[in-house]
């Protein structure tokens, strides 16, 4: 009696346990699947098409999902699975390293500066921007989506007698058009790089050796508009190779992108160095600030000609902005 009650139990719990595990491994390969097509992208230097570019921001995130899908190749008792999560992993780790050179310049130090850059949503983070302006003294100031509000209270706040800013150059427009430089430097006005957003360029007189100032803010990798904006990050990488060996830059802003986007790293391929990697915050969040920084990609840099050694980066909550400010101090060295 007993054996032919435990029995049909037991040959039950057999195809549960059985559904269990083919669902998981299922599971487990489109999440693998899906983390192998973006560090396939990854590895073949490429930004692909939507999704990649999206998810290619958010590279070491994708540990968690990686994770998961070896949990489950476990559970499921597929040794393929677990092979490929060990993979997918170990790719992941490799490409999660810094990407870009450093290196000490080894000219005498000439002048130091401090430069901040913030992306201010629509100008609704303007005032939260000026009281840190206030606060942290930067010496150059770069502001992104600075539209005719948020221009007009900088220029209050700044360029009148006793403000400190004396020197600007500006794309007036509204929305996120508009993009402001201020300054404590002498600026000479340059012709800025050419975009869907405004981005002015300037020279600025540190101390008696010239510095070219170029506003980034490229268009997002929006859906069915990653084209337009891989041709602007590739106008930046041009402006970025025009400086040449000798030219000393300063290319800061919301580029839109991360070291895990190849267009980006084009851009250091010519030989700028994102100080935020040299003053030992390379993957520091910046965007989406109310996630940040326990999530969220590192999309505004600071970025500097080799002539540049970077000292210290932080990244200031601005009120109002979908986005973190970042502050530098960064030291000019003579060119040898």
């Amino acid at each position: 009696m007993d054996t032919a009650v435990t029995a049909p139990a037991e040959s039950e719990d057999r195809p549960t346990r059985s559904g269990g595990r083919r669902a998981a491994a299922w599971a487990c390969g489109l999440l693998l699947a899906g983390v192998s097509v973006v560090v396939g992208c990854r590895a073949a230097d490429s930004d692909g098409i939507t999704p990649v570019p999206q998810l290619l921001a958010f590279l070491p995130w994708l540990l968690a999902p990686t994770g998961l899908g070896l949990l489950l190749a476990l559970f499921a008792r597929r040794p393929l699975g677990m092979v490929w999560g060990v993979l997918v992993l170990g790719a992941l780790a490799w490409y999660i390293e810094p990407y870009g050179r450093t290196g000490e310049p080894t000219g005498s130090p000439v002048a130091q500066l401090r430069v901040m850059t913030s992306n201010v949503q629509f100008g609704r983070g303007a005032r939260a921007l000026v009281a840190a302006v206030e606060r942290h003294r930067p010496d150059i100031v770069f502001v992104e989506e600075c539209e005719y509000t948020c221009s007009a209270a900088l220029k209050k706040a700044f360029q009148g007698p006793g403000g400190g800013y004396p020197y600007r150059v500006s794309v007036e427009g509204a929305g996120s058009d508009g993009s402001v430089i201020i300054s404590r430097f002498p600026l000479a006005v340059a012709d800025g790089v050419r975009g869907t957003m405004g981005m002015p360029g300037a020279v600025a007189d540190v101390q008696g050796h010239a510095v070219r100032l170029q506003l980034a803010h490229p268009m997002p990798p929006l859906p069915g508009q990653v084209g337009l904006w891989r041709h602007e990050l590739g106008e930046l990488r041009a402006y970025a190779a025009a400086g040449g060996k000798d030219g000393s830059t300063i290319l800061a802003g919301d580029f839109n992108a991360s070291q895990d986007h190849a267009a980006f790293r084009r851009i250091l391929d010519t030989g700028l160095r994102d100080s935020a990697r040299l003053a030992g915050s390379p993957r520091t969040p910046s965007w989406p600030a109310r996630t940040a920084p326990t999530l969220g990609a590192q999309i505004d840099h600071v970025l500097v000609s080799r002539d540049f050694s970077a000292n210290a980066a932080t990244f200031l909550g601005i009120a109002g902005s979908d986005h973190r400010a970042l502050v530098v101090d960064i030291t000019l060295h003579q060119h040898k």
